[in-house]
C-alpha cells in the first residue's frame, strides 16, 4: 500500500465542535497506526463568513488536543499551500482544461429560471434539478453572453443514465442513480470554486488517499466521484462516520452541552479526556475497554470498528472520564492548569510567588480526589484562600443547632492548640483521644470540625485539609463558629 494520507478541512466560519474534532480525530489514529501523513487543510472560500478569528481558534484548539498536523498552516509542506483561498490559480487551471475538454460549460440561466425548472420537476413529483438547458449551447453564443458581460457559472457534465457506487469503507457499497444529479456547478459567479469541485482538486493534488468524514457528507460524495472522473483523478477511498446525536436521538445542540472545543476547555476538561471520550464516540477498541492514552488508541485504531450506527452524546459519562484524569494525572500538571480557574474566580491573585504556586499545588492534590473538572477544583479550595463563606444551611440545621456543641468546638479549638507537630498524622491521634475521653463519636465530632473550617458537609480527608489549612487558621475558624452558634441561641 502506497503511504497513508488523509486530512481533514474546516471552514474557519466557526468555532471547532466536538463533531468535527471526532472526525478530526479518527483521521489522525489512523494516520498515526498506519505510518501515514495527517494533513490539515483550511477550506475558506465562502469569504462572507470566513475570518481570521475562527482560524486562529480552530489552531489552538487543535494544539491544545495534542492533535499535530504533518502538512498543513504554520508546518507548511510538498503539496502547499494549504488555504483554498490562496489555491485559487489552481482550480482555475483544472477548470480551464474541463472547459477545453467540452467537459464543462457555462451556464446564464436566471435565478427565475433555474426556480421554474425546480418548480416543474416538483409538479412531476421528481427532485428539484437543473434542466441543463445551457449544456447544449454553442460555443460562439457563450462567447457573446460573455462579452455582453452576462453573470454565468461553471458547470461539468454528469452522465443522465447509470449509477454511481460509492465503495464505503465503513457502510460497504452505497449506490446512487446518475438520474437524480443535476450538471453541478463547479465555479460561482464570483469566479470561486464550489466545496465540491475544490474538495476534489485539493484532495488529488494533495495525494490524499482516503476521506475519513461525517455521514453528512455521504450525498456529496458521488457528485465528487463524477467530478473526479472528469478530471481523470483516482478516486481516494471514502468512509463515512455515524452521527452524533443528543441523549434524546434528536440532533445535538447547544442545550445538550457544551459543543466547541473551547466551550470544554472552559468547563475545565481536560484535552485527554475529551479525546478519550469522542475516539469511544462510534468506535470499539474492544474487550469494554474505556479508559485509553493517546499510544493505546492509536495501536488499537481500526476502521473495521468504526460503527454504522449513530453515538449517542453522553455528558456524565465525559465528566467521569475527566475526573479519572483529573486524578490521576501528573499533579503538577494539573495545579497549574488550576491557576486560571482559581484566578478567574478571584481566589488567587494574577500573579503567584513560588510559594504560592507550592502551596495551591498541594491544595489541588487533596481536593482533586473527589472532583471532575478544573473549574469544580477552583470551587472546592475556594475556603483554603478566603475566610469569607457561608455555612451549608442543612449543616447547620444538623450540627451546629445541637445543644451543647459551642462547648464541643471549644474542646476541639484546645485540643488543636496544643498538636505539635501540626501534621495530619498528629491532628488524627489527637482527635481519636478527644473522642475518647468525651465519649463522642468521631461521627459526631468530624463533621462538625469540617463545617467549621469550610462551610460545607463534604470534602477532602479532615485532618491532611486541616494541616493543610494550618493551626491559626484553624483555631480562628473555630472560635468564629463558636460566636456564631451562641449569637443564634441568645
Amino acid at each position: 500500500m502506497n503511504e497513508v494520507r488523509v486530512r481533514f478541512a474546516p471552514s474557519p466560519t466557526g468555532e471547532l465542535h466536538i463533531g468535527g474534532v471526532r472526525t478530526a480525530l479518527f483521521n489522525w489514529l489512523f494516520a498515526r497506526n498506519t505510518g501515514g501523513k495527517f494533513i490539515l487543510r483550511i477550506d475558506d472560500t465562502d469569504r462572507q463568513r470566513s475570518s481570521e478569528k475562527y482560524l486562529e481558534s480552530i489552531l489552538s484548539s487543535f494544539q491544545w488536543l495534542g492533535l499535530d498536523w504533518d502538512e498543513g498552516p504554520i508546518t507548511g509542506g510538498d503539496y502547499g499551500p494549504y488555504r483554498q483561498s490562496e489555491r485559487l490559480s489552481i482550480y482555475k487551471e483544472e477548470v480551464e482544461r474541463l472547459l477545453a475538454q467540452g467537459k464543462a460549460y457555462p451556464c446564464f440561466c436566471t435565478a427565475e429560471e433555474l426556480e421554474a425548472d425546480r418548480e416543474k420537476c416538483r409538479s412531476l413529483g421528481q427532485p428539484p434539478r437543473y434542466s441543463g438547458r445551457c449544456r447544449n449551447l454553442s460555443a460562439a453564443d457563450a462567447d457573446n453572453k460573455i462579452a455582453a458581460g452576462q453573470e454565468f457559472v461553471i458547470r461539468t457534465i454528469t452522465p443522465l443514465a447509470g449509477e454511481t457506487v460509492v465503495d464505503d469503507l465503513i457502510r460497504g457499497k452505497v449506490t446512487f442513480e446518475n438520474k437524480g444529479f443535476d450538471d453541478p456547478i463547479i465555479i460561482k459567479s464570483d469566479g470561486l470554486p464550489t466545496y465540491n469541485f475544490a474538495s476534489v482538486v485539493d484532495d488529488c493534488k494533495m495525494k490524499i488517499t482516503h476521506v475519513i468524514r461525517a455521514e453528512e457528507h455521504l450525498s456529496n460524495t458521488p457528485r465528487q466521484q463524477l467530478i473526479a472522473e472528469q478530471l481523470g483523478y483516482t478516486v481516494p477511498q471514502y468512509a463515512h462516520v455515524s452521527m452524533i446525536l443528543a441523549p434524546d436521538h434528536s440532533k445535538l445542540s447547544k442545550r445538550h452541552g457544551a459543543t466547541s472545543v473551547q466551550e470544554y476547555r472552559d468547563m475545565g476538561m481536560l484535552p485527554e479526556a475529551l479525546l478519550n471520550y469522542l475516539a469511544l464516540l462510534g468506535w470499539s477498541p474492544g474487550e469494554d475497554r474505556e479508559i485509553m492514552n493517546m499510544g493505546e488508541m492509536i495501536s488499537l485504531f481500526s476502521l473495521k470498528r468504526v460503527s454504522k450506527n449513530p453515538a449517542i452524546y453522553d455528558l456524565p459519562k465525559l465528566t467521569w472520564l475527566n475526573g479519572h484524569y483529573l486524578r490521576t494525572g501528573e499533579q503538577e500538571r494539573i495545579a497549574t492548569l488550576a491557576i486560571p480557574f482559581l484566578q478567574k474566580e478571584g481566589i488567587v491573585s494574577s500573579s503567584i510567588t513560588p510559594a504560592e504556586k507550592e502551596r495551591i499545588g498541594a491544595i489541588v492534590e487533596l481536593v482533586r480526589v473527589k472532583v471532575k473538572t478544573l473549574a469544580e477544583i477552583a470551587d472546592a479550595s475556594r475556603y483554603f484562600f478566603t475566610d469569607d463563606f457561608d455555612y451549608d444551611p442543612k449543616g447547620v440545621a444538623k450540627h451546629f443547632k445541637r445543644e451543647g456543641v459551642h462547648l464541643l468546638l471549644r474542646r476541639i479549638q484546645e485540643m488543636l492548640e496544643s498538636v505539635d507537630p501540626f501534621t495530619a498524622e498528629e491532628i488524627e491521634r489527637s482527635f481519636v483521644q478527644l473522642s475518647e475521653e468525651l465519649q463522642v463519636s468521631l461521627g459526631k465530632i468530624n463533621p462538625a470540625t469540617r463545617l467549621a473550617m469550610t462551610g460545607r458537609l463534604m470534602g477532602p480527608e479532615l485532618f491532611p485539609m486541616l494541616e493543610l489549612l494550618g493551626k491559626e487558621k484553624g483555631i480562628e475558624r473555630l472560635r468564629k463558629a463558636q460566636e456564631i452558634i451562641i449569637q443564634e441561641n441568645d
